[in-house]
């Protein structure tokens, strides 16, 4: 079965927990387009001391590197799946939402800096648990005029009542 995609930003609202399990396999949100500038890059190879010259030195890539400029690290666009999550779907009546971890990673395509990056979230399982629900969001960092995505990652989150 293919997923029919949008290509209009928009986010899916649940009136509660329970609301969302009418929502597997459908997509959720598609969050409109950021930038993926040098500055954010700089300050998250200086948060993870991941500072390798790929990412920050201009002029070498320029030189050196296959993509000729500097490239966003793998682990910001996966960092950025927190925000698109939260740009893409809303659940009211939750006392708490958490991270539960995450079952598959991948980094199809490098995001150079000055890209153009959007999430689609996509609700792949739920299940209802004591108190409240856990459930897999399939996220999506799709690149502007790249067919490869630049991450796709399986998230697991945990929401309350």
């Amino acid at each position: 079965m293919e997923i029919q995609k949008t290509q209009k930003s928009h986010r899916s609202i649940f009136k509660n927990i329970s609301e969302m399990k009418n929502a597997v396999g459908k997509e959720l949100g598609l969050t409109p387009w950021s930038i993926m500038n040098q500055e954010r890059i700089n300050i998250f190879a200086k948060a993870t001391q991941d500072e390798q010259w790929i990412h920050l030195d201009e002029e070498r890539c320029k030189k050196e590197s296959p993509y000729k400029q500097t490239i966003a690290h793998g682990f910001l666009m996966l960092s950025m799946c927190s925000k698109i999550m939260y740009d893409s779907y809303e659940v009211g009546q939750v006392s708490m939402a958490i991270n539960y971890g995450l079952d598959r990673v991948r980094f199809p395509h490098a995001t150079p800096a000055g890209s153009k990056f959007r999430g689609r979230v996509y609700l792949v399982e739920f299940d209802m648990i004591p108190k409240g629900a856990k459930y897999k969001l399939n996220v999506i960092i799709e690149l502007e005029g790249q067919e490869k995505p630049a991450c796709v990652a399986e998230f697991l989150a945990l929401a309350y009542n």
